[in-house]
């Protein structure tokens, strides 16, 4: 773990932050869904962790299912072009469909996801994000649910990475511009 500190220029969000919005976000989303069994919609890989406290902070029944999409690859910048790797496994027709996201940031990827899901037909289809970026928003998006709306630098931690790496970290931290500043 030492190694990967070293990066960290400071922890924005501690872990004990987290699990107390987690199991706030928990709380909303049961008494929102109480009677209607939701699909939790998971955006891999940087969701998994936040997908997994939520899922164990919600009191109702609810599915999860799991769809992969890239458009970072392994740079700190969106390249704008959005790749599905991996599909729902689930028919989400007349399902209703919670986005469950690591963070939003300019908001090209979401809206792609969006369009997407809606042609499938859920009953509703609603969002919730860790974590939000307006400062880089690019697309109009309203975010159901949000954990912490934070300010525009790269962030890794609690599932979030840089180039595969600082997923592991109990927190959300800042990645020191040294760390990436050479990447392409």
């Amino acid at each position: 773990m030492n190694a990967l500190l070293q990066n960290v220029d400071r922890v924005l969000i501690s872990q004990e932050e987290l699990q107390k919005r987690v199991r706030e976000l928990g709380a909303q989303i049961s008494a929102d869904y109480h009677d209607l069994n939701p699909l939790l919609l998971c955006v891999l890989k940087g969701g998994f962790l936040f997908l997994a406290d939520l899922s164990r902070a919600l009191t109702i029944r609810h599915g999860v299912d799991f769809m992969a999409i890239s458009s970072y690859g392994n740079s700190t910048v969106s390249s704008g072009v959005v790749r599905i790797l991996k599909d729902l496994d689930t028919d989400i027709s007349g399902r209703h469909v919670l986005i469950v996201e690591d963070i939003i940031d300019t908001g090209n990827t979401l809206a792609y996801l969006l369009e997407n899901l809606r042609v499938r037909q859920p009953a509703s289809l609603r969002i919730c994000a860790l974590l939000t970026k307006p400062a880089r928003r690019q697309v109009p998006l309203h975010i159901d649910y949000v954990g912490f709306e934070i300010p525009d630098e790269f962030v890794i931690g609690y599932g979030l990475d840089f180039a595969e790496d600082y997923r592991n970290l109990p927190f959300i931290g800042v990645l020191k511009r040294e760390a990436y500043a050479s990447s392409p």
